[in-house]
């Protein structure tokens, strides 16, 4: 009958299409039955609201210039942070904790006997909460409209389709880290850990805390080699339109450039971890 594993699953098997309805289907009611636990998340988010409130009184006290000389104003952090709690929103994925619990607890086995590889159903299963989340996010949208950062703007429509396809790029690097990282489950005890220093490297080098171009030159040439920057810094610099095209191609093509290496690289461990996993339980 072939192996069923996951690891070595047949090509067909992997997303059958007609499922993929009914996969979000349930995915979008498991959300709405936890909405409460999504809310308890949302608020652990909030540290760009903060950051707003810490960088809009920096600039109201003396001018912040970043290294290109651009001079921030409050409105320009305001535009800034709440497109930063927009975006975090938007590609927020959980994978690597659901499946670290998976492995552990044995329950991963039954993920492996259904015709869809599991990777796959993760990925469906993330999606299904982004109408939720984006719901959760229109009272900041709206606020970012009638605020003092909706001069800072883009107001190219290109611009927008760009930073949809970053925010689509970003999500595709926080889902596929997240099932990379949940993978070492499968060769440690937890890969709850190696999450956290993933955490850790985000905050600093994303975007989230701080604009990258506030960086020295030198230390935003590290970040600009980083997958960090694709995941926060990219979009929310396209929605406020701090690059030029020529500029915003780059940064897409190198997006999706990590997007694919940790695909594979995900992929691959996942090919090597499903191997040695034993449903013990416990």
């Amino acid at each position: 009958k072939g192996c069923r594993c996951g690891a070595c699953a047949p090509v067909r098997t992997i997303v059958p299409l007609r499922a993929i309805p009914t996969l979000l289907r349930v995915g979008f009611a498991q959300a709405v039955a936890y909405r409460a636990e999504m809310a308890v998340w949302v608020l652990s988010t909030t540290m760009p609201l903060i950051m707003l409130l810490v960088w809009t009184a920096v600039a109201q006290s003396s001018p912040v210039v970043d290294g290109s000389g651009r001079t921030w104003g409050s409105g320009a952090f305001v535009a800034y942070f709440l497109c930063v709690f927009v975006t975090r929103q938007v590609i927020a994925s959980w994978a690597a904790w659901e499946m670290s619990y998976e492995i552990r607890q044995g329950s991963l086995a039954v993920r492996l006997l259904r015709p869809m590889h599991p990777i796959a159903a993760y990925l469906t299963q993330n999606l299904a909460f982004l109408p939720l989340r984006i719901a959760v996010s229109s009272p900041v949208i709206i606020a970012l409209l009638f605020s003092s950062g909706q001069k800072y703007l883009s107001r190219d429509p290109a611009m927008w389709g760009l930073a949809a396809a970053a925010l689509a790029g970003a999500w595709g690097i926080n889902f596929f880290v997240n099932i990379a990282i949940g993978c070492l489950a499968f060769f440690a005890q937890s890969s709850a850990r190696f999450m956290e220093v993933w955490l850790a490297a985000f905050f600093a080098f994303s975007g989230y805390l701080f604009p990258l171009s506030l960086f020295p030159p030198w230390l935003k040439a590290i970040a600009d080699w980083l997958p960090f920057r694709y995941q926060v810094g990219l979009p929310v610099e396209l929605a406020t339109g701090q690059l030029t095209v020529q500029q915003a191609l780059h940064g897409l093509a190198a997006e999706w450039t990590w997007v694919g290496c940790l695909a594979i690289l995900a992929m691959l461990l996942w090919s090597f971890g499903v191997r040695r996993f034993q449903a013990v339980g416990g």
